[in-house]
């Protein structure tokens, strides 16, 4: 498995629920830019705590955007309408090290794959999902837990996926 570059809207995902665990515990591990961090502290101050424990714990690598195409890419991204700097700094650190993206939003999903065609470069985008479905096959969660992290999502976090079960994306 490849490390996997994490948005803000996967981790809030993970955090909201204080499995950050989980993440600690997928293949390849998770990297969140600083951009990131800035965004769930800016946006997101009940989840600081958490974020950083989880940081403490060893669950996410935090790392800086640093290198010359990092930055320009960043920059770039960062001109586009409705992308935050935490989705502009997570698409340009996975493209430029040929990382993993883990995203949400439709609109930066586009972007990140536009920019993955124009450097000729293969991008996988996981959403929250693929993360929980990748944990179940790596039996890290098994389908009843994940249903549960499901439920709550949806009766106390305002997040649904659209389906009654993972086991229907467990092949």
């Amino acid at each position: 498995m490849t490390i996997v570059v994490a948005d803000t809207s996967v981790l809030i995902n993970f955090l909201k629920i204080d499995r950050m665990d989980l993440i600690g515990r997928y293949p390849g591990g998770f990297v969140a830019t600083d951009h990131v961090r800035d965004e769930v502290t800016d946006q997101y101050p009940s989840q600081v705590e958490r974020y950083m424990a989880a940081v403490a714990a060893g669950h996410l690598r935090e790392e800086a955007v640093t290198a010359l195409s990092e930055l320009r890419l960043f920059a770039q991204l960062s001109k586009t309408p409705r992308l935050g700097v935490g989705e502009c700094s997570a698409i340009a650190v996975a493209l430029s090290r040929g990382h993993s993206l883990a995203i949400d939003d439709g609109r930066a999903i586009k972007h990140a794959l536009r920019e993955a065609g124009l450097a000729g470069r293969p991008l996988r985008i996981l959403k929250t999902v693929d993360v929980v479905v990748q944990l179940i096959h790596s039996r890290v969660l098994d389908i009843s837990s994940a249903d549960l992290i499901r439920h709550e999502w949806e009766t106390r976090h305002r997040f649904r996926i659209p389906i009654e079960s993972f086991r229907e994306l467990v092949r």
